[in-house]
């Protein structure tokens, strides 16, 4: 396995607020500047990956809340509530 390969695998198990935390810190590095164009490029893609991470934690816990309110509503239409 590659070295982007370990770290895209990595990525996958954090969770959201841990994927957040460090988009923080790779924002805060890239905009304080001070490193240069190989490690930029570096702090780049791992933003993009942990970008990538956070909208599909956000997106599952999307998807779990309207199956969520769907059951719901549909329990409430069985039993005749409006």
């Amino acid at each position: 396995m590659t070295g982007k390969a370990k770290q895209k695998a990595a990525s996958e198990e954090l969770g959201y607020e841990q994927a957040r935390d460090e988009l923080i810190e790779v924002v805060r590095r890239l905009e304080a500047g001070g490193t240069s164009l190989e490690e930029s490029l570096a702090l780049w893609e791992r933003g993009e990956e942990l970008a990538k991470v956070c909208r599909r934690r956000l997106d599952g816990a999307r998807a779990r809340l309207d199956a969520a309110l769907a059951e719901e509503a549909g329990a409430e239409e069985a039993g005749g509530t409006e």
